[in-house]
């Protein structure tokens, strides 16, 4: 008898993406573990959802030109520029899988967003993980030191998902210096808009500047479109036309093109809500630093509590106090920010850790 037909070995090894918890079914939690939007979609965003919903027996724009349009226009590049996917992770994963081939190397800081080891194993690629800093951010003297002749693209995830920290200007310049020209260096970001330190990176300046620097950011976070996925790089000329031949036709539907079209119309609306997030995040980071934690400094719409060993403990007891948060075992917890009043049970809960964390300041 034939042998049953496999996939590749290596994919039975890929780790899992684990989502955020989710509250139990009939029973109410603040959902604080996926760094969702805590505002709902404006009525504006709605009618264009509504109304494009009208036309789903046909294909979307396969090159969401009009979105293309618009978010061109709303960075301050030409549309050749710009290649929309459906959600920057799935525009990753055609970077990725357009860099390189089997065996080899993509530089990134670990721990930083848990999709990129296994958008690169998928590619083929293997993974080189390089610590973070005692402060959460990355160590990108150390990372420049990992790269070798087999590497085809470094990751730099700023701010930096879980820990929140950013990366500044100068220490980037310092390591593109480093980076080989025929290295691709991919800036993700997915939390720009939440960022209020005046020395963080600039990634379109860069990707403006250098050819090997390609930008991603989405509509995920700041614009609330998480359940609709879409996503866009922004790079030279030359690699925009090869993520576009290598893109999935038809990627971004259309009623993510629409509501993402909407979304760009309301770009008071958008910084409002920011603003209001990252005040939120002020207080919640200055109350636990009051109380005694040692926190990152975040500029994402999250923050990080480094629990270590007691993170399974601490995201059980947040989740039956009414608090969902998002639990990397042995190492720490990531809290959305989100309702004031599901941050203040974190709050609550984090006053209570305290004595057993032996976290208090000395």
């Amino acid at each position: 008898m034939a042998p049953a037909f496999r996939f590749r070995a290596d994919i039975d090894s890929l780790p899992a993406y684990v989502p955020g918890q989710r509250p139990p079914a009939g029973r109410s939690a603040y959902k604080l573990s996926s760094n969702e939007n805590p505002f709902p979609p404006s009525a504006a965003v709605l009618s264009a959802v509504i109304d494009a919903a009208a036309d789903l027996n046909r294909y979307p724009d396969l090159g969401a030109t009009a979105l293309t349009a618009a978010i061109a226009e709303h960075v301050g590049v030409d549309a050749e520029r710009v290649v929309v996917g459906n959600g920057s992770v799935a525009v990753l994963e055609t970077v990725l899988q357009a860099a390189c081939r089997p065996g080899d190397e993509v530089v990134h800081a670990w721990r930083s967003f848990e999709a990129y080891p296994i958008a690169v194993q998928v590619a083929g690629a293997r993974s080189v993980p390089v610590p973070l800093r005692e402060d959460g951010s990355h160590d990108l003297q150390a990372m420049a030191d990992a790269i070798t002749d087999r590497t085809r693209v470094v990751l730099v995830c700023t701010p930096n998902n879980p820990t929140g920290t950013v990366v500044h200007e100068e220490e980037m310049r310092a390591f593109l210096a480093r980076v080989p020209r025929e290295v691709l260096v991919v800036v993700d970001e997915a939390y720009v808009e939440y960022v209020r330190d005046g020395e963080a990176v600039d990634g379109l300046a860069l990707a403006a500047e250098l050819k090997n620097v390609l930008v991603l950011r989405t509509f995920s976070k700041a614009y609330g479109l998480a359940g609709l996925r879409v996503g866009y790089a922004v790079a030279r000329p030359r690699l925009a036309r090869g993520l576009r031949t290598a893109s999935t036709p038809f990627g971004v539907n259309a009623l993510a093109q629409a509501a993402a079209l909407a979304a760009l119309r309301e770009a008071d609306a958008v910084a409002e809500r920011c603003d209001r997030v990252v005040a939120e995040r002020s207080r919640v980071l200055t109350a636990l630093r009051e109380m005694g934690w040692s926190v990152p400094e975040s500029h994402g719409n999250f923050y990080w509590l480094p629990i270590g060993r007691h993170t399974a403990a601490f995201a059980r007891e947040a989740a039956g106090a009414g608090a969902m948060v998002r639990a990397f075992d042995g190492e720490g917890v990531r809290v959305s920010v989100g309702e004031i009043e599901g941050n203040d049970v974190v709050l609550s809960l984090a006053r209570e850790w305290l004595d057993l964390l032996g976290t208090r300041a000395s």
